[in-house]
């Protein structure tokens, strides 16, 4: 009686729907990271401009908010126009290039917007931006 001998099988990794997974995955990864926006600031009515220009944010930037009512936040913290000045200081001597966006309601006065700028200029801040909407 002669036995012949039967071929292994081996077991197959199927690589196609592994890759659809890993696709999937991937391009979830990205929509959800590419979705999560940092906004130091307090939520404003800013008014709209032609040039807006992209929100790039970085460490090292520091937003200023300006109520409708001139009331002054420091990224969301609420100060007086006195603790500005020293608040800047501090923030310029943390950070190596510093950067200011203002974050300045469209109904608030044009008043309270300058002195904050002005504030920022004083401390020697020169990079300053002012956050609009695109139209």
């Amino acid at each position: 009686m002669k036995f012949r001998k039967r071929p292994k099988k081996h077991a197959k990794i199927e690589v196609v729907p592994l890759i659809d997974v890993v696709f999937f995955l991937l391009a979830t990864f990205v929509m959800v990271s590419l979705s999560m926006t940092k906004n130091e600031g307090i939520t404003v009515n800013v008014p709209s401009a032609s040039t807006s220009g992209p929100k790039d944010q970085k460490d090292q930037t520091l937003t200023l908010s300006v109520a409708k009512t001139g009331e002054i936040f420091f990224n969301k913290d609420k100060i007086n126009a006195a603790q500005l000045p020293l608040r800047l200081q501090t923030f310029k001597s943390a950070n190596k290039d510093p950067q200011v966006v203002v974050n300045g309601d469209g109904e608030a006065g044009y008043k309270f917007v300058v002195a904050v700028i002005d504030e920022v200029k004083k401390v020697g801040i020169t990079k300053v931006a002012l956050s609009t909407e695109a139209k």
